[in-house]
């Protein structure tokens, strides 16, 4: 399956050739720091981690050309009634939070689109700058949403308020399905998803603060949207201080995907970044891969080493270590003590190199699963393979990195790292 060929320029040309998904959307780090009263954060750090099945639609609506908002933290408002800072001045216990209108209907679902393309911006997209996307050869759908990270019970988490009757359409079936789920976000809930609610500690009922309000978990509902694990109403994400219309999800059925990202970006506002939704890795007609594409052995060893060094140390949602970790983030910390530089999220991993048979799995490669309810299609859990029939990982909340035997339920794949694809994935 592998030979060894010469290195330098024949090897980029090789991988150039191999291998066809080659993504180059820049990002930086994965979260902003916040304060305990922060705000949501700069939301162009979402694009990073959005490559999965499904992304945002919100209501196309009129907007005032030119309109700006601030990136880091809302202007200054008034106590939310029902918030910490109500109480603080009133001198009542506060109440679970409902600032928002009286929610208007959901409306049914009619139809299921596919998105292709995320656009996310430093600062509302104006109604000027849609037009002209919606004029693009190819697009077929364009849709707005608010997108940006939010303290929610001490995690930062990346949140979209969306709105529940447009956005439906664009998620899993069986979320797009769920009346009841669309229902509870419209009436000021928040959706969680899978991971995040059974591995992160928000389980359904709890109620959750966040700067100036609080909100009740209703629902387990992955988006497919990688790092994306919280989604609520766009009234709701008003009182959160969400930038407004800040994204755009673009369905584009059937056009070139890299082209069309390419005409955007001469299109949209100076630092807007487009991300396109659900990489795929499509595996080369060649059988034989250069040897000198994947990790050399020293590189193997290090980040093996540097993986069973952490035996012991707790799972925690969101931790990227060196002392706490969840799965895809001791991947990324392992490879990163081999100079590899692997994405974050797990079904970005997913598409970090080529598949492998698991029978020809070799210490070092990836192994991934796929055990959310909510998505069934959606990759959620990433292991790596120690050897021997034995594999490394951190499994859930409550439990700790160990080493254990590779269980095949819900198997998505083996994956064979290659540095070179890998660095690229965003």
């Amino acid at each position: 399956m592998f030979e060894r060929r010469g290195r330098g320029s024949g090897l980029i040309r090789q991988l150039r050739q191999d291998f066809a998904y080659r993504p180059r959307i820049r990002y930086g780090h994965r979260a902003t720091r916040l304060t305990a009263q922060a705000v949501p954060a700069i939301a162009v750090l979402l694009v990073a981690v959005l490559t999965a099945d499904v992304v945002v639609l919100a209501q196309l609506s009129p907007e005032r050309a030119g309109e700006t908002v601030a990136l880091t933290r809302p202007a200054a408002r008034e106590p939310v009634a029902g918030s910490d800072e109500a109480a603080a001045e009133t001198g009542r216990p506060p109440a679970q939070a409902s600032a928002e209108p009286a929610p208007q209907p959901v409306a049914p679902l009619t139809v299921i689109r596919r998105p292709h393309l995320f656009v996310v911006a430093n600062r509302p997209l104006s109604s000027v700058v849609v037009a002209k996307v919606a004029q693009v050869a190819g697009v077929r759908a364009i849709e707005r949403a608010d997108a940006a990270e939010v303290l929610l019970d001490g995690k930062r988490v990346q949140t979209l308020g969306v709105d529940p009757s447009t956005f439906r359409a664009y998620t899993p079936r069986p979320t797009a399905t769920s009346d009841r789920l669309w229902n509870s976000l419209a009436g000021g809930e928040i959706a969680v998803s899978f991971v995040l609610g059974n591995d992160g500690g928000m389980t359904l009922g709890k109620t959750v603060t966040a700067p100036g309000h609080a909100l009740r978990v209703g629902a387990y509902a992955t988006m497919g949207m990688g790092a994306i694990d919280a989604v609520v109403s766009r009234p709701t994400a008003r009182a959160l201080g969400i930038p407004e219309n800040n994204a755009l999800v673009i369905s584009a059925p059937g056009a070139d995907t890299a082209g069309l990202r390419r005409a955007l970006l001469k299109i949209l506002p100076k630092g807007s970044q487009v991300a396109t939704v659900n990489p795929v890795f499509a595996p080369s007609p060649r059988k034989v891969w250069p040897a000198e594409a994947f990790m050399t052995a020293d590189q193997v060893r290090t980040a093996l080493t540097a993986a069973i060094g952490k035996l012991g140390r707790p799972y925690v949602w969101g931790a990227e270590g060196p002392d706490t970790f969840d799965c895809s983030g001791l991947v990324q910390w392992a490879y990163a003590q081999a100079g590899v530089r692997v994405p974050r999220v797990t079904h970005q991993q997913f598409v970090s190199g080529p598949q492998i048979p698991l029978d020809q799995a070799q210490p070092g490669d990836l192994l991934f699963w796929r055990h959310d309810p909510t998505n069934p299609g959606y990759v959620s859990h990433v292991a790596i393979y120690w050897g021997g029939g034995k594999m490394l990982h951190a499994p859930r909340t409550g439990d700790v990195v160990k080493l254990v035997p590779v269980t095949t339920r819900n198997f998505a794949g083996a994956v064979r790292v290659s540095p070179q694809i890998a660095v690229r994935v965003r």
